[in-house]
């Protein structure tokens, strides 16, 4: 089975994250100098703080004891502190996982104590009140989250997978795209989906248990079907998915990039690496633009309709560069109940995106065809 590639280094090499990687700057020449510090407990370095130059140093949400808090800023640092009483780290330097996200939801208060049910109430009341400051959390946070996409998928293979929330857990629809998820990841691909319940919670679902024999993935079906939705009850929805991570640990990883626009669709809780974003529109044009391998379109509504278009944009003028794969599945829906694929089809031909979009009856043809139209 393929592995995808780790990721490379930060882009910079100027960006801090870890106590580790602060320790090992102040061995080098220029100490912290022009560094930025993001999101790094500094509590406890308060004498190296004390003893090193800052004047160029930027300071992300690090706390610091008053002492050094003082003196950096006396240096000419540009300290942006940390932001008390959120739910959320604003200027956070990596992914969120669902164990992050999900907090608590195995415990006695359920999903409503989460730290994503938490962030979603604060968004419902930030984005109602016109706050600035407000706005400016939400925006340092996102820049910051995709920052970290970036970084995490840098050298991989990324094909998307989209498709409607509605899909529900025990149905034929929900296997398939499940099986999709896995046969993507055994190829090599990092699946990314919008991070959402349906058939994105499938194809995130598959890629997961791609390590596994393939009754494992039988298993893992049949434990969620128990809850087949996350309504009524986000808690035992989520908490299904939570039995079947236990029963098989250390899963594969994929991408999940959903956003608290839509919060009352939670996140699924197996993409090992969540890009929760508050703002839509960059999530949105985000998740298509990082999908460099190709997209598989399921069966969906309006918002896989927006997708497929927001997808077919820049294949048309080549705006990204070569236009991408683009697999449609299933017929019957893409050419009478939502007819998208002859508004497609029409739109690529006699251009270069032409020899790149295909269309399939069933779920279990698209990795051949996103093969197939990734070698034309």
């Amino acid at each position: 089975m393929a592995t995808p590639p780790p990721p490379r280094p930060r882009r910079s090499g100027r960006e801090i994250h870890t106590l580790d990687e602060f320790d090992a700057s102040l061995a080098r020449p220029g100490g912290l100098a022009g560094l930025r510090v993001q999101s790094v407990d500094l509590t406890d370095r308060t004498f190296a703080l004390l003893a090193s130059s800052t004047a160029t140093t930027v300071f992300l949400g690090c706390p610091m004891e008053p002492e050094a808090a003082a003196k950096v800023r006396a240096d000419g640092a540009l300290v942006f502190p940390p932001v008390p009483d959120l739910p959320f780290d604003p200027y956070r330097n990596r992914l969120y996982t669902p164990d992050e996200l999900y907090e608590g939801v195995t415990g006695t208060g359920g999903y409503e104590t989460t730290p994503d049910a938490r962030s979603y109430a604060w968004f419902g009341v930030t984005r109602a009140d016109g706050d600035v400051f407000s706005s400016m959390l939400r925006s340092i946070h996102d820049d910051a989250v995709g920052d970290a996409l970036d970084e995490h998928l840098a050298g991989h293979r990324v094909v998307g997978v989209m498709g409607g929330h509605a899909m529900g857990r025990g149905t034929e629809a929900y296997a398939g795209a499940a099986r999709l998820g896995r046969a993507l990841a055994r190829a090599g691909h990092t699946v990314a989906t919008g991070g959402g319940p349906g058939a994105m919670e499938a194809a995130n679902l598959g890629a997961y248990t791609a390590p596994f024999d393939d009754p494992a993935l039988d298993d893992a079906l049949a434990l969620l079907a128990k809850a087949p939705s996350f309504t009524p009850s986000v808690t035992e929805w989520a908490r299904a998915a939570f039995a079947v991570r236990a029963l098989l640990p250390d899963g594969g990883d994929s991408i999940g990039i959903p956003t608290w626009f839509y919060g009352h669709e939670p996140p699924n809780a197996f993409a090992g690496h969540i890009a929760k974003y508050f703002t839509n529109a960059l999530r949105e044009d985000g998740l298509l633009a990082r999908s460099t391998a190709g997209v598989v379109f399921l069966p969906g509504a309006a918002g896989t309709v927006q997708e497929i278009f927001d997808n077919a944009t820049p294949n048309y003028y080549e705006s990204r560069g070569a236009p991408t794969p683009m697999v449609l599945v299933d017929r019957a829906h893409w050419t009478a109940r939502l007819p998208a694929w002859p508004l497609l089809e029409t739109l690529a031909s006699d251009r270069p995106m032409s020899a790149r979009i295909a269309l399939v009856d069933s779920v279990d043809e698209a990795p051949a065809a996103l093969a197939r139209l990734a070698a034309a």
